[in-house]
């Protein structure tokens, strides 16, 4: 098997199912089922039981998160995250792959890809087109759950890639880094609900829906179109940027997409507006009418 998945964000079914078949899934190998959905639509945790990828392990991303923080999937403590993935069997050499199985293709694979990335590891991919196109083109799945052996994984926050709401709020006035927003559009601009908030965007935040980035099939863009989809909103890759939505998920495509494209630096507001939402000051919430030229 090609060294290729290595260094790469994104690895395609097939390289993944010649992996599956050559049996490299484990210690050096790890494949992570990501996925979440609403709890009154589907149940990730009882799909993953009834079917996965032959070696996978369920990551589930209610457990992976810092439970006291009132906003939800917050980035769990360095310890907290050590222990999680170490008892999936990751440890510092590990490949990671992550996918989820979500209809448009990928939902929270990025974001499991970007908590790795947050806490030092560098080796963990997404499975470019997510459980869906696995399924499509016919690749193997089992019910059966293996129970990896637990390993020792030393985390280390990279606070560049980590954004509070202080700093989201000193940027307001500062200008020190470029904001783009993940949620669809009408959210952005506050015309419909965010799940049940108010919605809106931080002063001065670019929307780019993260299915912008998706092709039809599910599967990311080419480099060339999503360099010109930020080219389109004059987002410059050359310069700081952050990504935010409701909850720090969504945003996780746009780190992808500025990773993939060359940008190797985006960072993440993980309180995003669920947290903006309920701390930040009435005239930090713009919406529609008071848009102008935010």
């Amino acid at each position: 098997m090609a060294r290729q998945g290595l260094s790469r964000a994104l690895v395609s079914a097939s390289w993944l199912a010649e992996a599956v078949r050559a049996g490299r899934v484990g210690a050096g190998l790890r494949v992570l089922d990501a996925s979440w959905y609403p709890p009154k639509e589907r149940n990730a945790r009882q799909e993953f039981k009834e079917k996965h990828i032959p070696g996978a392990s369920f990551f589930d991303i209610e457990e992976c998160r810092d439970k006291s923080s009132p906003y939800d999937f917050m980035l769990p403590s360095e310890s907290q995250f050590a222990d999680y993935v170490g008892g999936l069997g990751v440890s510092n050499d590990t490949h990671v792959v992550v996918y989820d199985g979500d209809q448009v293709g990928t939902f929270y694979a990025p974001r499991a890809w970007w908590m790795f990335r947050a806490f030092g590891h560098k080796e963990v991919s997404v499975l470019n087109g997510g459980f869906k196109n696995w399924l499509k083109e016919g690749h193997p799945v089992t019910a059966e759950v293996t129970q990896p052996t637990p390993a020792v994984f030393k985390a280390r926050l990279n606070r560049a890639l980590v954004k509070t709401f202080d700093e989201m709020v000193q940027n307001v006035s500062s200008l020190k880094f470029q904001v783009v927003d993940s949620r669809p559009e009408g959210r952005f601009r506050g015309t419909e609900l965010d799940q049940g908030l108010e919605s809106g965007h931080i002063p001065g935040a670019v929307n780019i829906p993260f299915s912008s980035f998706l092709s039809e099939t599910g599967h990311e863009k080419s480099i060339e179109e999503m360099q010109e989809i930020f080219r389109a909103k004059q987002v410059d890759l050359s310069k700081p940027l952050t990504a935010t939505c409701r909850k720090g998920v969504t945003a996780c495509q746009i780190a992808l997409a500025a990773f993939l494209c060359g940008k190797r630096d985006v960072a993440v507001y993980d309180g995003s507006w669920s947290e903006w939402f309920h701390r930040a000051p009435p005239h930090y919430k713009v919406k529609e009418e008071k848009r102008g030229k935010a």
